[in-house]
């Protein structure tokens, strides 16, 4: 059976005007952008804000005394976790962000943590699309740059 278009041609019942067109073009009038939704897991939404704060100056660390512990394993076996010390709730446009740190000495502390809420407002915003609500930053210690040279040093009881 052949049916008539607009313009009095005969066209075949198979095939609709959509199916004659390009791939990669749209029909006048019509937009070239498909339909559908976009899932963006709330893991990915976590990593993008670990990025995000670990780029701040001032911020030696994310996560609490257990995670940094876990964290020091995964890197001794080169698998870092981004996320860790970032926990999200994401909803359907926006996301409420948590951060846990542990910030260089000496470094004004709420600078460092207004830093961390514009970077990762930002990376969020930008990269992901969702509205952020609040991000939320415990600063759980400070790093002292002596640590890291009695850390380095054994002990005299320990070479014994």
């Amino acid at each position: 059976m052949d049916l008539s278009d607009t313009n009095g041609t005969a066209a075949s019942s198979n095939k609709s005007p959509r199916s004659r067109a390009p791939i990669g073009t749209a029909l006048a009038g019509e937009p070239l952008t498909g339909t559908g939704k976009t899932v963006i897991n709330d893991g990915v939404v976590a990593k993008v804000a670990g990025l995000a704060a670990r780029e701040v100056a001032g911020v030696h660390a994310l996560g609490g005394g257990a995670a940094r512990a876990l964290g020091a394993i995964r890197e001794a076996m080169n698998n870092t976790d981004v996320s860790q010390g970032v926990s999200v709730e994401v909803g359907e446009t926006q996301v409420a962000v948590d951060v846990t740190i542990v910030a260089d000495y000496p470094v004004q502390l709420q600078q460092v943590a207004d830093d961390i809420r514009s970077n990762v407002i930002r990376a969020i915003e930008d990269l992901v699309g969702l509205e952020v609500t609040e991000v939320n930053v415990t600063i759980v210690d400070i790093h002292l740059p002596s640590d890291d040279n009695t850390e380095a040093e054994p002990t005299k009881a320990a070479l014994r």
